[in-house]
């Protein structure tokens, strides 16, 4: 592995960490001439007792991620960057990020943003970004937004 990146997977999931997570990867993108690669995964496990009932869900989580991607797309491209593409996926972002799809477009950083979780669910489910950084074929980089210390 050299010391620029060429391939960035950027795992989104419409948090506010994720968006600081896209524009921080815009600005390591730019300064590395690197291929963007927005991953939303969505998680099937959230809604798989609602899917007994309702068998359009994951039609609608698909359109949504969708949506979401394409608007990431347009503004990355607005800023510079000239390869930029998105994948939605399903199953257990844990496992699909690290695990599968960064292996699969052979990417050498992901840059995620960091849990909102408190640390009870912590315990019970785990992190995602944690289980990135502990899976992960490649280097890590996790975004936390600005706090207000005041």
């Amino acid at each position: 592995m050299g010391l620029k990146y060429q391939n960035i997977l950027v795992a989104i999931d419409g948090s506010k960490e994720a968006d600081w997570a896209f524009k921080k990867a815009i600005e390591v993108a730019k300064r590395n001439n690197s291929k963007m690669l927005l991953v939303h995964v969505v998680d099937t496990r959230s809604f798989a007792l609602i899917e007994a009932y309702d068998t359009v869900i994951g039609d609608r989580a698909e359109k949504l991620a969708k949506d979401m991607l394409e608007g990431y797309v347009k503004q990355a491209v607005e800023a510079g960057l000239p390869n930029v593409q998105y994948e939605i996926e399903f199953g257990s972002p844990k496992i699909k990020i690290p695990r599968e799809i960064a292996k699969k477009h052979h990417v050498d950083l992901i840059i995620c943003g960091a849990t909102g979780m408190n640390a009870v669910e912590r315990f019970f489910i785990g992190s995602v970004s944690e289980h990135i950084v502990r899976y992960a074929p490649c280097d890590v980089l996790v975004i936390r937004t600005e706090k207000d210390l005041s």
